[in-house]
């Protein structure tokens, strides 16, 4: 049994934190106990850890990454400066920065083939839980096509273990849905409309309501969750409409307050990805940048109204175009659009599991739960950047197992 004793814990439900707290730890690296120093008896032989002056949270989630890619051309987001052993280790590394930095679960939404979680899975590389989306769908002329404008057809990914993506028709969907599942697919994403394309702007459908039924229907018959990439326009009505479980990005929801009350009831989470847009409003080519500089007033109105209806807004960074490991970025970002630090917690630990279905082990600090956990010198409800300082990210700990420990001294 390991418990850590005297911090301040703050539990990822949204609740009051806890003074003068106590997480005990059993060896099964679950959650034994948890209350105030006076309420949880210690055991016999119990490691104590003494985190006076110190924040506990639950390991933070990231409801929307992509750990392989390094840019947005094809050079950087295929690795083709570099051999593909250069690639897989530099992904690892990226992996093993982002478990230190506190997160303890990433949702890749797309191009991680299903080898890395079985990487990290088997202590092959240390990394957070991954849930994977590997080859997201579209069809022909979609995001996922990288066809030329010759009708040259370059492949969605350079990487063999993964699927091409591209279906169109209901039929075709389904059997690609299958595809995906096959090839490792905890989620499955799509691209309903597009983004930053002179072709294909934040508005323009990619699948007709049959099509996207069909693959909610088949993503759901295996088990599957379903996130939807849409930003706005016909294609996040329909996506809305099927049922999928998350919409990723959803800028222009303001816009359309119905499909916000369509989501709430639905139980259909929000992933808003601000960091993605920032760097594009900042760095992204002619067309992304105009797009997400004219739309950054409605995005940060979207996440105040769809907070006001009661839709379950979550984090997640998009990253992969940028600099990986600083995926508390967003929590920064989501303040600034009007959440408290506290619903920014919560978006980044307990609603964020129940974003990736796992809420029944992860996300919060109760007893039963995985003991994932990290621990912050300071106060994030007072300033949500410092978890952004890698130096006061004191220690990490993912199912019970220590990956980072700047507070024992052992």
């Amino acid at each position: 049994m390991l418990a850590l004793t005297g911090g301040t814990l703050i539990n990822g439900t949204g609740g009051l934190a806890l003074l003068n707290a106590t997480v005990l730890v059993n060896d099964q690296g679950r959650i034994e106990a948890v209350g105030n120093q006076r309420q949880v008896a210690l055991p016999p032989n119990c490691q104590v850890i003494d985190t006076t002056g110190l924040t506990l949270l639950p390991g933070l989630i990231d409801c929307h990454d992509h750990l392989t890619s390094f840019g947005y051309d094809l050079v950087g987001r295929w690795g083709m400066a570099e051999p593909r052993s250069t690639r897989v280790l530099r992904v690892a590394k990226v992996m093993e920065e982002t478990l230190l930095s506190g997160y303890t679960a990433i949702r890749d939404c797309g191009w991680l083939d299903v080898g890395y979680k079985q990487a990290v899975d088997q202590g092959l590389t240390p990394g957070p839980k991954l849930q994977l989306a590997t080859s997201p769908l579209s069809p022909t002329q979609g995001t996922q096509d990288r066809s030329s404008g010759s009708g040259h057809h370059q492949p969605t990914s350079p990487n063999p273990n993964l699927p091409r993506g591209i279906a169109d028709g209901p039929d075709e969907v389904r059997a690609m849905v299958r595809e995906v599942v096959r090839a490792g697919a905890d989620v499955i994403k799509f691209f309903n409309t597009g983004f930053g394309r002179q072709t294909q702007n934040g508005t323009t459908r990619s699948y007709d309501a049959v099509e996207t039924q069909a693959l909610v229907d088949e993503a759901h018959l295996h088990g599957k969750t379903v996130a939807c990439h849409a930003l706005g326009g016909p294609g996040l009505r329909t996506a809305i409409g099927v049922g999928v479980d998350s919409i990723e990005h959803g800028c222009l929801l303001e816009s359309e307050p119905d499909l916000l009350k369509m989501m709430a009831d639905k139980g259909i989470y929000l992933v808003p990805t601000f960091t993605v847009f920032t760097f594009h409003a900042i760095q992204g080519n002619p067309h992304a940048q105009a797009e997400a500089q004219g739309f950054r007033q409605q995005h940060i109105n979207t996440v105040q109204q769809a907070l006001s209806a009661g839709v379950r807004v979550v984090a997640g960074t998009d990253a992969g175009g940028w600099e990986h490991g600083n995926n508390a970025k967003e929590l920064e970002l989501l303040v600034a659009a009007g959440m408290t630090p506290m619903q920014a917690i919560v978006a980044a630990t307990g609603w964020a599991a129940g974003c990736l279905d796992l809420e029944g082990s992860i996300g919060t600090v109760e007893p039963g739960k995985f003991a994932d956990l990290t621990v912050v010198d300071g106060d994030p409800l007072s300033d949500i950047t410092l978890l952004q300082d890698k130096h006061r990210i004191r220690m990490v700990m993912k199912e019970g197992q220590m990956y980072l420990d700047r507070v024992s001294g052992a």
